[in-house]
């Protein structure tokens, strides 16, 4: 098993921008890696503070992910931090060495993770 990690930002709190925000992470984190949604064990979320319009969840059964489980939970609350992000933490029914794994940031979150490649 292996751990995919992911984030994106939002421009503002709004249901569907989130819904979209979170499909289009969801669908990148299983192109990039050659995967769908049938190797996925579960999907860990969290969002920040400022995040309180829809649960990232929602927009993931949206996508496909209906019987995948799935959790959210709110980011801690840094001072300074990057606003508005949606984190994941995907596990993969993988067997492949973790330097193979691609992780995925999108829509400003590539600031949080500048050591990997994009």
């Amino acid at each position: 098993m292996r751990a995919i990690r992911g984030a994106t930002c939002l421009e503002q709190d709004d249901a569907a921008l989130m819904r979209e925000a979170v499909s289009e992470l969801l669908q990148a984190m299983l192109e990039r890696n050659g995967i769908t949604t049938d190797d996925v064990v579960s999907v860990l979320f969290t969002a920040t503070a400022d995040l309180v319009s829809a649960f990232p969840a929602a927009g993931a059964r949206e996508c496909g992910f209906s019987d995948v489980p799935l959790i959210c939970a709110q980011e801690i609350d840094v001072a300074g931090a990057l606003p508005r992000v949606v984190r994941v933490m995907m596990h993969v029914d993988l067997d492949w060495p973790r330097t193979d794994v691609r992780h995925v940031y999108l829509r400003g979150a590539e600031a949080l993770r500048q050591d990997l490649p994009q």
